[in-house]
């Protein structure tokens, strides 16, 4: 197996990784909401750009079963249904409903490779159930949201695990030597990732809770697949 991670969309060549299974983390917190979300039944999430392009989405799918979700600055959107905490997301909330999501990171690597043909969605919350579905595949990509444009340790640690759960250890790009070796040192959960950068900011806000969600492995065994412009359960 060839496995290639890439700490932030930017670094990331589409060409390079044309026919691959691409997996996008955010662990804290996108990705770790969505799998939430379609853990707890809801029907679609639709990752947008901007919270703009997510009203006018919404607006157009309607609003009798649809949400509006997202955040800026931690912080949930003003006028929002949901902001980006996965606790939100609970079945009676989010059962049957569309989610029309914008997000600081997460949604924007998505959306970095949608026209990709397979993208998967992983956290620490479908650690197991991301390295079973990805570890016949010959070229597995893990394509970091990072924050901010920059680095984040949560999703790299996370790149790692992923790569030691399905054994990649050969053919390894730079990156992805250097997550297998962080992952092979700390271990995940809410004490690890209340020391990063991400972590530090939910707590500054109050949301410690957050962090219990996103450090929990194996939470779930949902791996949400992109198909058609919107992430549904599958694998």
């Amino acid at each position: 197996m060839k496995a290639e991670v890439f700490m932030t969309p930017v670094e990331m060549d589409p060409v390079r990784v044309a026919g691959a299974t691409v997996v996008v983390v955010d662990v804290i917190r996108a990705t770790t909401t969505i799998v939430e979300a379609l853990a707890n039944g809801a029907r679609a999430i639709y990752p947008t750009s901007s919270t703009e392009e997510a009203v006018k989405l919404a607006a157009s799918l309607g609003r009798e079963d649809t949400l509006l979700c997202g955040e800026r600055g931690t912080l949930k959107v003003e006028g929002f249904h949901l902001g980006n905490s996965p606790a939100e997301f609970s079945p009676a909330v989010v059962g049957g409903k569309r989610i029309v999501l914008s997000t600081t990171n997460g949604t924007a690597a998505l959306l970095a490779v949608r026209e990709l043909p397979r993208v998967l969605v992983g956290a620490f919350v479908n650690l197991s159930a991301v390295a079973d579905a990805v570890r016949a595949d010959p070229h597995v990509v893990v394509v970091c949201a990072g924050r901010d444009g920059g680095f984040a340790l949560d999703d790299a640690m996370c790149a790692g695990h992923i790569l030691r759960r399905i054994g990649a250890n050969r053919e390894l790009n730079d990156a992805a030597r250097a997550a297998w070796r962080l992952a092979g040192g700390a271990k995940p959960g809410p004490r690890f990732l209340a020391g990063t950068e991400g972590g530090r900011a939910l707590l500054s806000h109050g949301l410690a809770d957050d962090l219990d969600i996103c450090g929990q492995v194996d939470r779930h065994v949902v791996v949400p697949q992109l198909r058609d412009q919107a992430l549904v359960a599958g694998g």
